[in-house]
């Protein structure tokens, strides 16, 4: 393979030259550039790309984290699929390179996200997928890197950090809202993990919706699923069991959950929605073909991974932009919810 340093000798000039005709630096004359160029074509020469960003001042590699994608469960994974599509098309617009890094909680102590950032010389990183108590997403922020977080918000305010997300408060709030009108008022939320922050801002807006008919959300009615298919199929078989009156609707933190949930409906010899409705959050398009077919919240996943890249690539331009930006998200009606009479 021809590197920079064979253009470089076949020209009869240094490197440094060779790349500053390359990269259009006006200390050298036209002529030079021209031949140069002519030369690096006819050995075939292509720039190394992390080289190019190592020596260039402009850095033009950013990042894509995620956590837990190569362990999670579940029928579909279309909704991070179309995560990557957007922050992949977004780079590829405005002439960025994407670095993708798979990690998880083995990973995390072998290598940290800051040390993938600074050994690949990548100026900015999107994260999704993270804890807000991990260590090394800490380690990450209290960095100069600027980054742009899916689905998470920081307790401090960082110059160089932004968040993209649906807003999960308005959303909750919108789908309890739909339950409620349908009136809904024996409600069991099955919750994510209570740690994260996704899960933290769901409850905030059920509790919302609530409290606008006069109701209060209970511990006692708040199941975790932990965002698992299987945790959720087992809490609600537990809760079904054991509880001294059967909920008239069942609202789920996301699509996966709902399916577990939906099964251990289905096993506990009830229909939905003629004695439990139930309601997703995510829209994965499988919920249009599982019977019954699946109420949710819709999130434009392309979407916020096209914004976070645009939002991540301003802030590596230090541009004054507002830090934190929402997608807009809808409410899906298909079969599993059912009104009930006043």
């Amino acid at each position: 393979m021809t590197t920079i340093k064979d253009v470089a000798k076949k020209a009869g000039v240094s490197i440094a030259i060779v790349s500053k005709a390359l990269n259009n630096y006006p200390d050298v004359s036209d002529k030079t550039k021209k031949r140069i160029i002519e030369l690096a074509k006819e050995m075939n020469y292509t720039p190394n790309v992390v080289a190019k960003n190592l020596s260039s001042k402009k850095q033009k590699t950013i990042g894509l984290i995620t956590s837990g994608f190569l362990n999670s469960e579940g029928k579909d994974n279309s909704n991070s699929f179309d995560l990557f599509r957007g922050v992949y098309t977004a780079a590829e617009e405005n002439q960025y390179e994407l670095a993708i890094y798979f990690t998880d909680t083995l990973k995390q102590k072998q290598k940290s996200y800051a040390k993938f950032c600074q050994e690949r010389n990548i100026g900015g990183a999107v994260l999704m997928g993270m804890r807000v108590d991990d260590p090394f997403f800490e380690e990450l922020l209290d960095t100069d890197i600027p980054c742009v977080l899916v689905d998470i918000n920081t307790k401090k305010h960082y110059d160089n950090i932004g968040s993209v997300s649906t807003d999960n408060i308005q959303a909750s709030f919108d789908i309890a809202t739909y339950l409620l009108k349908h009136n809904h008022r024996n409600i069991v939320v099955v919750a994510g993990a209570k740690s994260a922050d996704v899960n933290i801002q769901r409850l905030k807006g059920v509790e919302r919706a609530f409290e606008e008919y006069g109701l209060e959300l209970t511990e006692e009615s708040i199941l975790y699923g932990n965002f698992s298919e299987e945790e959720s199929y087992r809490k609600t078989k537990e809760y079904l069991e054991n509880a001294n009156n059967i909920p008239t609707a069942m609202l789920c933190f996301s699509d996966l959950m709902a399916y577990g949930t939906m099964k251990a409906i289905k096993e506990a010899e009830l229909e939905i929605p003629s004695n439990i409705s139930i309601t997703g959050f995510d829209g994965l398009v499988i919920n249009e073909y599982i019977q019954p077919t699946l109420t949710t919240v819709k999130q434009d996943f392309y979407e916020i991974g096209s914004q976070a890249a645009l939002l991540l690539e301003q802030l590596m331009e230090k541009k004054k932009v507002e830090t934190k930006r929402n997608v807009k998200h809808q409410i899906i009606e298909r079969e599993s919810v059912r009104s009930l009479a006043k």
